[in-house]
């Protein structure tokens, strides 16, 4: 158990989680590296109920992110979601090993477009 800004949690302390690549994949879908190592699903479609997100409708505007000190940001930092609500809201995410491979030799990239 540990204690952080006013708040107590369970777990150990586990370090600053940050975004390190990602690859858009679909309509408000997209591939999300982790500083964990991890690959996650995020779709982006239930942040649209929020009025700061709603720019994000347009595929063009959904596609020209950037990482911005570990997290996703879009409209040059007008739009941004925090590395630990992206990671909530997203998904455990196996590819086939040799996909993976490819996929995370693309997705560390940085900057990083949509490859697809």
């Amino acid at each position: 158990m540990f204690e952080f800004q006013g708040r107590v949690y369970a777990s150990k302390p586990t370090g600053l989680l940050k975004v390190v690549g990602a690859k858009v994949v679909d309509d408000l879908c997209m591939l999300v590296v982790f500083n964990t190592g991890e690959t996650r699903l995020f779709d982006a479609s239930e942040l649209l109920s929020c009025e700061a997100f709603k720019p994000l409708e347009d595929r063009a505007v959904f596609e020209s992110f950037s990482i911005d000190h570990g997290a996703i940001t879009w409209n040059d930092g007008a739009i941004d979601i925090a590395p630990e609500g992206l990671y909530r809201r997203s998904f455990e995410y196996a590819a086939p090993p040799r996909a993976a491979v490819n996929a995370r030799s693309t997705l560390t990239k940085t900057p990083l477009q949509s490859l697809g």
